[in-house]
């Protein structure tokens, strides 16, 4: 009986969140694609990009995320895999890093692949404000966004949508 109720809470939130997200133009997000060497984060739907956003990445913005601490922004293939609102950096989607290729390398290597990589607005306030951050790689691996174009995708990209980080 227990596993019919997680059944049954897992679809009403699973159908919750979908019909929460936004289309354009009747055309949904497949796929997030982020070109690391362009600052480009593209919406992919059939192929083509529906709308594309400046972005920020980490620190060392060249070559994959090896480790924890290295200021990298990873490569590979991913999942939106939960969002959050961040008092820090505003809304923010989870990012499925390490995947299975990074968990094993990174146990050949013997170093902590790390975590916690997101998608996420920037900082706004008197002190730090938005426009400080725009131009700047200055995550810790993050890919980081104007809070206005990261309202757009938050409302766009589904919990679930496959992600691509490209050199």
């Amino acid at each position: 009986m227990r596993w019919l109720l997680a059944l049954f809470c897992l679809t009403l939130v699973t159908v919750s969140q979908a019909s929460s997200t936004e289309s354009l133009n009747g055309k949904v997000v497949e796929k997030v694609l982020i070109l690391k060497s362009a600052h480009r984060l593209e919406l992919i739907n059939d192929g083509k990009p529906m709308r594309t956003y400046r972005i920020s990445l980490g620190k060392q913005p060249k070559g994959a995320k090896l480790m924890e601490g290295d200021k990298r922004t990873p490569e590979g293939f991913y999942w939106v895999d939960w969002r959050k609102v961040s008092d820090r950096f505003n809304l923010a989607l989870h990012i499925s890093y390490p995947n299975i290729s990074d968990s094993a390398r990174a146990r050949r290597e013997g170093v902590d692949p790390g975590g916690m990589i997101m998608i996420h607005g920037t900082p706004d306030s008197e002190e730090y404000p938005e426009d400080l951050f725009h131009t700047l790689d200055w995550t810790d691996g993050c890919i980081a966004m104007r809070n206005i174009d990261m309202r757009e995708v938050w409302g766009l990209v589904p919990d679930g949508t496959m992600i691509e980080i490209r050199p």
